[in-house]
């Protein structure tokens, strides 16, 4: 089989790219011909997608637009896995070159601004499909900016996004929150599919996590936040829990926040400000952490914190914890539940809406007993281990082969394909 992968840009940018990086080489090791479509190269001071040798490859910024989808045509591929493009335009002409396969990795085609969140008056996610509505509700909700033109730019994009949705054999997704918001939006059940992501796991050589409690008797519960820096992300909500964990546990609490992001300085202002009213209460902001500085704070977790507010589509961060032994206490948003299950590895808090103290009473539940906080840290290992390549790559390829013969039949989309 033909597999050319078609995204926005060929740089190695986030989750996406890092998804194409780890996928491409599986599907060639399985046998099939693979390369890569893009419309841009930026930015250069990212480095490219890794492809294996030999991988055919075609730019639209170096090419022009028609001459890249030519070159694909002419390498007449089986099918079209479609990821992030720049528009609908893109879309719809990767769709008249092959049987083509949607990765939905965000909200593409179901919001208007992407988030599906309601910020006002506080943060809560967002359940409704696209539509006409969607206009009423962005104002008094702070669905976005404060732009009408870009609103209802945005609202007729992601509305031909939706239209064009039904071309496509099927649409891929990375959590059964996702797969229920694509067939909200009138995707076709039999054809909507759950491939579970693959996590990455500890750089080779690592030692496994040692078993049993990381948590010193009478030393600071050592807490970590991982991510960018903004609203969505939660961070200030962890900030304003922090008091109520340090009175749960009756023990002082570090936090660590790795990660940059236009919140940063409000979040630190506000842990100095709780840091002055309980003094049981530390916050430390060291920025990214790449390599071994990242496995550093990984080692020095008692618990990775999700306080996301917003509906992750899926949430890596939360598996790549769990390959290195650490728990997670999160928000019920999104695909968070996919890989976070309430007291095996971790604690789920309400999320109707998220509030501060429905987090501490997260954290707490992990933190103050160490035998539960042993236990959370063996299914943390556990749970994770489900997520490898070979098992997103035993979901994806019966649906990528099915659409290249050009059926629709014979394979149902169902939520059950989340590992068990």
């Amino acid at each position: 089989m033909r597999v050319a992968v078609a995204t926005w840009s060929r740089r190695a940018l986030g989750g996406a790219e890092g998804y194409i990086g780890a996928v491409l080489p599986g599907l060639a090791a399985a046998g099939h011909e693979v390369a890569l479509w893009s419309e841009l190269d930026q930015p250069l001071d990212r480095e490219r997608i890794p492809l294996p040798e030999g991988t055919p490859e075609w730019c639209a910024a170096e090419m022009g637009m028609e001459g890249a989808l030519a070159a694909l045509r002419r390498w007449r591929p089986d099918v079209v896995y479609v990821h992030i493009t720049t528009g609908p335009d893109t879309e719809a002409a990767l769709l008249a070159t092959a049987p083509a396969v949607l990765f939905a990795h965000g909200y593409f085609g179901t919001c208007v601004s992407g988030e599906k969140t309601h910020k006002a008056p506080v943060p809560r996610p967002c359940g409704r499909p696209l539509g006409p509505g969607c206009l009423a509700h962005y104002y008094p909700h702070r669905c976005g900016g404060l732009s009408p033109l870009t609103m209802l730019r945005d609202f007729r994009r992601n509305v031909r996004r939706r239209e064009l949705l039904t071309a496509y054999r099927a649409v891929v997704t990375n959590s059964r929150h996702m797969r229920a918001e694509y067939v909200a939006n009138g995707c076709d059940p039999g054809r909507t599919h759950v491939a579970p992501l693959p996590v990455a796991g500890p750089p080779p050589g690592r030692d496994a996590p040692a078993a049993g409690s990381s948590l010193s008797p009478d030393g600071a519960a050592r807490l970590l936040f991982l991510g960018r820096m903004d609203l969505l992300k939660g961070g200030r909500t962890l900030v304003e829990a922090l008091p109520a964990v340090h009175a749960g546990l009756g023990r002082p609490v570090h936090a660590v926040f790795a990660g940059e992001g236009p919140d940063r300085a409000e979040w630190e202002r506000r842990a100095a400000e709780a840091a002055v009213r309980c003094p049981g209460v530390a916050a430390e902001f060291v920025g990214w952490r790449r390599g071994g500085e990242l496995e550093a704070l990984w080692d020095a977790a008692d618990l990775l914190v999700v306080p996301s507010v917003w509906p992750e589509p899926f949430g890596m961060v939360g598996p790549e914890g769990g390959l290195r032994g650490v728990p997670a206490a999160a928000f019920a948003v999104g695909g968070i539940p996919d890989w976070l299950e309430d007291g095996v590895n971790g604690r789920l808090a309400p999320a109707g809406p998220p509030t501060a103290a429905g987090l501490a009473g997260a954290v707490v539940g992990c933190l103050r007993d160490r035998a539960v906080h042993a236990r959370l840290r063996e299914g943390a290992l556990r749970l994770a281990r489900r997520f490898s390549r070979e098992a997103h790559l035993a979901a994806l390829l019966p649906v990528l082969e099915e659409a290249a013969r050009g059926g629709r039949d014979s394979i149902r989309g169902s939520a059950s394909a989340v590992p068990t």
